[in-house]
């Protein structure tokens, strides 16, 4: 049975405060959890129904879990249609940025996105498109947002998101910048070169002006209809598939 500090516990981390003290967040669906489980990322606890349980085949002997009811899993679940079964995982501190490897691949960076489902939307698109870092603004929404991790349907898993001030990064990255911007030259005609930082900015104000004289390079997605603008996953989800198209000629 579900003590009272257990459901106080589940449900206090659908907040950022609790999460960053308790260091965990929650995954939920039986894809996803089976997801992080089979990752790199630590399995503080899963709590799932019987039925759950037996869908989700066999698990690791070290894995701590509990059987819940119907009725319990109800007073921890977030999801209208819930799977039964629900895991908390500790969060990886991913605080140190290795230089060396991100100066390898193309990385992304985001600038104060605040949408969770477009958060999670690009961090699906990463990995589909073999993007393995995501850079991050202080001010951009929690990756470990339960919104944003159902949204990643279990991507979040294999993608490795950083948060740092952003100008400090790119000026000691010393990698080619890329921003996304109205004004610039054609996605179509940019050279991606090997490696850079392929900036996005916020849904309404775009990218910073901080950092506005640290891109090298403007790209502008070729608008040919009258839509004032792009949803910020869509324009990245073409930026990814720009930089695949390229590197698979």
């Amino acid at each position: 049975m579900l003590s009272k500090a257990q459901i106080s516990l589940i449900t206090s981390l659908q907040h950022k405060k609790f999460r960053k003290q308790q260091g965990l967040f929650l995954v939920e669906g039986i894809k996803s959890v089976q997801e992080f489980i089979s990752s790199s990322y630590l399995i503080h606890s899963v709590y799932a129904t019987a039925d759950a349980l037996a869908k989700m085949g066999i698990l690791p002997k070290n894995l701590k879990y509990q059987v819940v009811s119907d009725a319990e899993f109800s007073k921890i679940t977030q999801l209208t249609t819930p799977q039964g079964v629900l895991a908390l995982v500790y969060i990886p501190d991913n605080s140190q940025i290795d230089f060396k490897k991100i100066a390898k691949q193309h990385s992304l960076v985001l600038d104060d996105i605040q949408d969770p489902g477009n958060l999670g939307t690009i961090i699906r698109t990463a990995e589909w498109f073999g993007i393995e870092h995501i850079i991050c603004s202080i001010g951009t929404v929690d990756a470990f947002n339960p919104k944003v991790v159902q949204a990643t349907m279990g991507s979040l898993s294999r993608v490795t998101i950083h948060y740092t001030p952003l100008a400090p990064f790119l000026e000691e990255a010393n990698l080619p910048t890329f921003g996304a911007l109205l004004d610039g030259q054609s996605i179509y005609n940019t050279d991606f070169q090997e490696a850079g930082l392929i900036i996005m900015g916020n849904e309404g104000n775009g990218i910073g002006q901080d950092l506005l004289p640290l891109i090298q390079q403007a790209v502008t997605i070729p608008r040919l209809g009258g839509a004032e603008s792009l949803n910020v996953a869509v324009a990245t989800t073409i930026f990814c598939s720009e930089l695949a198209r390229k590197k698979l000629k």
